[in-house]
């Protein structure tokens, strides 16, 4: 325990969870406030998730959607950057509990961010995502690569007709912005990149289908817009199946049940899932420590103020958040983020916090295919030519970083001036490595092998590192 002049003269510490937008915008907003962050994370990068699906279409590199988190915040010196799962928070002791490998290390705080967001729901069948991958992850982006790819090249080399059609078939579950864009690209990828590139299969005959349980394409966008999307992606070769409840999925195929009970048969090997999200399970932890609520999501029902019920150190933003109705997309996220940093300097400060916390909504658009897009700004709709310019010009600003967007630039411009896609390399080791964990049984757990002296030292600070590396020096 530090002594009361210590506790005096130590700064506020502010652990943040999650790298996403509202854990990365979270901790610039505090940029220059007097704090101590430390940023906690799964992964090593930040993922612009919007662009995800143009990864697993061959568009972009993995790297141009996901900057390295440590290098985003390089220059920040109030904020450090830890790679781990968040495994427990305990709201009594105020510690965080996260894990890599073999490797526990656990985190104090003063204020705590909770900005972990939110995975894929397969609405209680997990066992679906073995053959339907979801579009959350850039493990998810590179298997579906490998897949939507793949499946040509195996269409490519088969030797009966009823086994190209499998092969030929995909099937994109969810008609929201995300599945929508998917289904637009893959039509896009089947009709123009690859229509030249092979010799016994015509990759222009490839079956897209578009389903979902929901009587409409973008319900969020309104019907105007919702009917323009539909017919564009007509117009470009996409089955839009609407009333379709997904019943089962397997290696071969999609079971589907139709607003009238009827149930079909979908043949098909390559199967994308678009539909449903699952706040992070670090939801119901608060939730039960602190008696919060939790949505049929996972969300936590938080105050006005984004706090956590009976805990006001601890914020809850973006997809784990539940307020007011709000959408869990990125500008909830971002919004949110600073709003709470705002409110830590503030308090910091000894000032008064500010008035609830209210989003203003900045428009939602999806791109359907080269050129086409719908867009919904206030009042105003959007749709076309006009509407995918809009589309361009905000997703180029909200890429973190000058490189990234260049360079996103110019492989917009290959793929969308010309017919090329410059990230089609695919790999076994994309398409089967997580499935090749899941056979391991839970049983399997990664190690780093670590010498006995390693596991007998005492934690070490970052500060008691440098200061013994200045007296070795």
């Amino acid at each position: 325990m530090p002594s009361q002049e210590e506790a005096v003269s130590r700064r506020h510490r502010v652990v943040v969870i999650g790298s996403g937008f509202g854990g990365l915008f979270g901790t610039q907003a505090l940029k220059r406030a007097d704090v101590d962050i430390t940023l906690v994370a799964r992964t090593t990068h930040h993922l612009f998730q919007p662009l995800l699906y143009q990864v697993a279409t061959g568009i972009l590199s993995e790297g141009e959607i996901a900057p390295a988190t440590r290098e985003v915040l390089a220059r920040q010196k109030n904020a450090r950057v830890l790679l781990g799962t968040v495994t427990h928070i305990d709201l009594a002791a105020r510690t965080v509990t996260s894990k890599v490998l073999d490797r526990e290390t656990v985190t104090p705080y003063d204020t705590l961010l909770v900005a972990a967001g939110a995975g894929q729901s397969y609405f209680g069948n997990d066992h679906f995502a073995r053959y339907a991958p979801g579009m959350k992850s850039i493990d998810d982006a590179l298997e579906l690569r490998g897949r939507i790819f793949g499946a040509f090249e195996w269409a490519e080399l088969a030797s009966t007709p009823k086994e190209i059609e499998r092969l030929m078939t995909f099937v994109v579950v969810g008609a929201g912005p995300t599945g929508v864009e998917m289904a637009g690209q893959i039509a896009e990828l089947s009709r123009r990149t690859l229509r030249r590139d092979f010799r016994r299969i015509d990759t222009s005959r490839a079956r897209i289908i578009l389903l979902d349980a929901a009587p409409q394409v973008l319900g969020a966008f309104g019907d105007h817009l919702g009917g323009k999307a539909t017919e564009k992606l007509q117009q470009i070769g996409v089955e839009v199946q609407l009333g379709a409840k997904v019943v089962g999925v397997d290696a071969t195929g999609i079971d589907v049940e139709d607003s009238d009970g009827h149930r079909r048969r979908i043949e098909a090997v390559t199967k994308v899932w678009a539909a449903g999200v699952q706040a992070s399970e670090l939801g119901a932890q608060l939730a039960e420590q602190s008696g919060a609520e939790i949505d049929r999501s996972g969300r936590v029902l938080v105050g006005d103020d984004l706090t956590l019920p009976g805990h006001p150190e601890v914020f809850v933003v973006g997809d784990m958040a539940s307020l007011k109705g709000y959408p869990g997309v990125a500008q909830v996220a971002i919004q949110g983020a600073r709003y709470a940093a705002d409110q830590v300097k503030r308090r910091l400060a000894g000032q008064e916090p500010r008035g609830p916390f209210e989003y203003h909504d900045k428009g939602s658009m999806a791109t359907i295919s080269r050129f086409s897009a719908v867009a919904s700004i206030g009042k105003l709709h959007f749709s076309g030519f006009t509407a995918w310019l809009l589309w361009l010009a905000v997703h180029l600003v909200y890429i973190i970083g000058f490189k990234h967007r260049l360079t996103t630039l110019l492989h917009w411009a290959v793929s969308f001036v010309g017919r090329g896609r410059s990230e089609r390399t695919v790999t076994e080791q994309q398409v089967f490595a997580r499935t090749a964990i899941e056979d391991l049984g839970e049983e399997y757990a990664p190690s780093l092998p670590r010498v006995p002296e390693d596991r007998k030292a005492p934690p070490q600070s970052v500060a008691q590192a440098r200061d013994e590396a200045s007296r070795s020096a």
